[in-house]
């Protein structure tokens, strides 16, 4: 599989630049939680990045390898995969919690969890 560039497709993010990212999106992540090897994450690989690419200015969608990332997935309380969090940073950089699906909802579970941030845009969808 070939990376994209960077302004299509869901980023990859690290224990590392995780937090700093999530600070200073000015708007909502959705955070796709996966590990390589698990199944269901492989199903929803090509959903999250067409709705990264279809929501980019709105929400911005990202990965995260708790295998590679140990530290975050742990932060977050991933208990299974796959997990998609969605986070907002407030002025203070305090990150609040704003949805969680545990496990494969398909397209329209995610849809749903957007519809809540950004529902100019599922009314478009």
């Amino acid at each position: 599989m070939t990376d994209k560039t960077q302004a299509q497709g869901a980023p990859h993010l690290t224990d590392a630049n995780f937090e700093e990212t999530v600070k200073t999106a000015g708007m909502p992540v959705m955070v796709d939680f996966y590990a390589v090897w698990c199944g269901p994450c492989k199903l929803a690989a090509p959903i999250i990045e067409k709705l990264a690419d279809e929501y980019a200015g709105k929400v911005k969608v990202v990965k995260v390898d708790v295998d590679e990332n140990h530290d975050t997935s742990v932060k977050y309380g991933i208990m299974s995969i796959p997990t998609v969090v969605i986070l907002q940073a407030d002025k203070d950089g305090k990150v609040k919690e704003l949805d969680r699906k545990i496990g494969f909802p398909g397209e329209a579970g995610y849809r749903q969890m957007l519809g809540k941030v950004a529902p100019d845009m599922a009314k478009a969808a």
